[in-house]
């Protein structure tokens, strides 16, 4: 948890980046009719009890402690978008998602970073279909 608390205090303390943009579920509608990639960054167990969105890919960020390996998840993320391709973040109400775009930004250097702003569950909330996890 202090990891995830330092991670958090960090960001907050950074200018807000124009290559964040925060989606609603038209557009995030909009994005994936497109092809833009979604990553789940929620934990497996997460996965299992909502289900995802089609075609989502599943790459944890932070486990249930808040603790993260950066290096290790921009490993996954490399074959899935560069730095400058545009791709979509989701959790489970945006709040993960918050953090970890704005750090992709600021720190990494990605340039088309989506988050989701009110994550799956609004997506669920709204009716919009998921699907289980590997489907």
């Amino acid at each position: 948890m202090k990891k995830a608390l330092f991670f958090l205090m960090l960001l907050l303390s950074l200018p807000v980046g124009a290559a964040v943009t925060t989606i609603d579920n038209a557009e995030l509608e909009k994005l994936l009719s497109q092809g833009v990639p979604i990553i789940d960054i929620r934990r497996p167990e997460e996965w299992q009890q909502t289900g995802v969105i089609k075609g989502s890919h599943l790459i944890t960020f932070f486990d249930k402690r808040g603790n993260y390996n950066v290096r290790a998840w921009l490993e996954k993320l490399a074959p899935i978008a560069g730095k400058d391709d545009p791709f979509i973040l989701i959790c489970r109400t945006g709040r993960r998602t918050g953090i970890v775009s704005h750090f992709l930004d600021e720190k990494v250097g990605y340039t088309k970073v989506y988050n989701v702003q009110k994550g799956i569950t609004d997506w669920i909330a709204k009716g919009k279909p998921v699907v289980k996890p590997g489907s």
